[in-house]
Parts: structure tokens; sequence; C-alpha cells
């Protein structure tokens, strides 16, 4: 099982069981950049040989700053964290909610960090007749959006990939709701501003948003993002976290990378003319392809393939390329992966194997 750890990426995992060198697989079950990180984050990393012995800023003053001009916001709206898994945590903490609402599937870490503090799970479970969209008529959500309870969502969600409207967010804070929205892969919307409640969580006491820096910027091994709400809330999240918890090359690289403007001009531009290409290829193999504002896609395997997502992740695996069971995400069977979008040449790889699998499958009588 490749997702022993919970997560896609993991190479050493596939490493051993697959016996190939992890430099020669073609990751498609993590969602990162396939540009790569950016040339100032080698630029920092050199630099960084001459900060090492100094402690990092506690208060993370320097990208704060950064993020704050970014958003047009105010600095003290912001907690930076160690990757958007520390923020889930932390939120629930401070929250401490006895419900909390997920609409399924979603990222797993939401209910282990809700179950961790005790807290009960309500589940909504979204169609795949209606592309997994959650929508005010789901059933039982308003329901389930009573006073004082917490909703979390993804926006994209993973691994669907679909976008919620501001307005049904806006629809649970009129009921008395906690909204968490998870913005992790906002960064590759290009109307992110539209979407966005970035700016919207400053003035509201129970909405807060997370962010994440290393998905688009290609640095998952620096563990970065942020969580953005009302200053005096912020404050409580600052009190509960362990301090240091960012360092000072997590600090030094998020700085750095928030800097590169053509680099994220080329990475929405790549996305744009990628994914309808990807997205074509996969159908006209007979994969069933969710619409997707992200820079990954959920794939249904075709009914007449014989093949489970287990074992089409096992086939794929022995030619040096990793897709994500996503069975194991709650509310979706055995007949569904997830792939990420990479470039030309690597999606082609990508298609040239699910090929080989499917006619693999078909000569075994599959």
């Amino acid at each position: 099982m490749l997702e022993r750890y919970g997560h896609g990426g993991d190479l050493r995992t596939a490493e051993e069981a697959f016996d190939i060198p992890a430099h020669k697989f073609v990751d498609f079950s993590s969602n990162m950049n396939p540009l790569g990180a950016p040339l100032s984050v080698k630029q920092a990393l050199l630099a960084y040989a001459d900060m090492i012995e100094q402690y990092p800023d506690p208060a993370v003053r320097g990208l704060r700053k950064k993020l704050a001009e970014l958003h047009n916001i105010d600095a003290q709206s912001i907690v930076v964290g160690n990757g958007a898994a520390e923020l889930i945590d932390l939120i629930v903490r401070t929250l401490q909610p006895k419900l909390t609402t997920l609409a399924i599937p979603c990222f797993d870490e939401y209910g282990d960090a809700i179950r961790k503090i005790g807290g009960a799970v309500y589940e909504i479970k979204l169609s795949s007749h209606m592309q997994f969209k959650l929508s005010l008529d789901s059933e039982h959500l308003c329901e389930a959006a009573a006073t004082g309870s917490l909703v979390m969502l993804g926006s994209p969600n993973n691994p669907t990939g679909q976008l919620v409207d501001p307005e049904l967010i806006r629809a649970l804070l009129s009921k008395g709701a906690y909204v968490v929205v998870d913005e992790a892969f906002m960064d590759f919307v290009p109307d992110e501003a539209r979407y966005s409640l970035v700016q919207e969580a400053t003035r509201h006491e129970r909405l807060f948003v997370i962010r994440s820096m290393t998905k688009f910027y290609a640095i998952p091994g620096i563990r970065l993002g942020y969580i953005v709400g009302m200053p005096r809330t912020i404050s409580g999240l600052r009190r509960l976290q362990i301090p240091w918890s960012v360092n000072s090359l997590a600090q030094l690289i998020g700085e750095a990378v928030l800097d590169e403007k053509d680099y994220a001009e080329r990475t929405l531009a790549w996305l744009e003319q990628e994914r309808p290409w990807l997205m074509s290829e996969l159908e006209a193999i007979g994969f069933d392809v969710n619409p997707s504002a992200a820079n990954y896609l959920l794939i249904r395997i075709p009914s007449d393939a014989g093949l489970s997502a287990s074992m089409l992740q096992l086939e794929m695996g022995k030619q040096g390329v990793l897709i994500r069971d996503a069975s194991r995400f709650a509310g979706l069977d055995h007949t569904y992966i997830r792939v990420a979008i990479k470039l030309r040449q690597q999606n082609e790889q990508l298609i040239a194997a699910f090929k080989h699998c499917l006619k693999w499958n078909e000569n075994q009588g599959g």
C-alpha cells in the first residue's frame, strides 16, 4: 500500500514496493507544480549557510509582512505554520468543536484532527452524479451548520478538484456555524479573487482560511502554510502554537518565492493548456474524468476494465509511474484514482502506462 502514511508522494515506500530507485519514478500521486522549485529557492539555500547558527524569528515577521501585502490584509490576521497539516490541527485544538461537518470525499486530515480531540464527525457524502459539487441543497448541510458547530471544506477540494461557492460559505456563517476553508490549491485558480475568502476571513470571527505554499512552489520538503482570520481569534491560535514552529530556512524560502511573479504566470499558463489536454486523452481511453479547478484530476476507472484502484496502482508502479489510490478517501469506492497534472512529456508517459495496463489486463482475461 503506497498510502501507508496517508498521503501520496511517498517515494521511499514506492522504492521498497517496486525495487526501483526513487529518482526513477514519475510521481503522479502528489500534486506538486511540475515546473519545479523557483530559482530563488536555490539562491535562498546558498544564502542560508550564513544564517543557520541563528534562531528563527519566532513571530515570522518578514514572511507575515509579505503575505499581508500579497493579500492586502493586516499581518496580525496571519499565523504561519509548519505546513497546512499543523494549521488544521491548531485550529481544531483552538475551537474544540463538539461536532464537525465534512463533505466527503475530502482531505483525511480534517477528520483525523477532529478525532484526536474527541470530537464527533458528521459526514455529508457528495454525489458523483453532481460531479462532487457541494451545494446548500446537499442533504442535511443546513441542519448540520448549527450554531457553534464547525464545517471544514476544501476549495478546491482534495481529491475532487471542485471549488466551493463563496455564497454557500456565507450562508453557513449566517446560520451560526464556524467555517474553516482549506485553500491549499487556490493559487492554481486563475480567478482566485472570485473564490478566495482570505480577505473576508479578517472581518468575520467565525471564518478561517488555510493556505499552503508547498504545492504551488513545489517545495514539499519545506513545510510551510498559513492561516488567516480576525486578529483577535488569530492571537488565540498563536498562543497554542509550538514555539519556533517555522524554521528559519522555511521563512527565508517563503519570502523569496513570493517575489516570483513570472514563475506564477508561467504556472497558470501551463495548467490552462495542459489540464484540458490530459482530460481529453484520459477520456479517449475510457476513463471518466471529474472536472477540476486544480492541478490534479479525480478519475474513475472504466467499468469494463476489470481493474480496481489498488490493482491499477500496482501495475502502474511496476512501470515506474505512481498514481494515488483514491478509494482510500472516505466516500469513494475501488474504482477511483487521482493523478497530478504534469508536463507534456510526463503526461504522455502516464497515458502510455495506462494503455499498457488496460491492454495487459485485457490479455489476461480481466
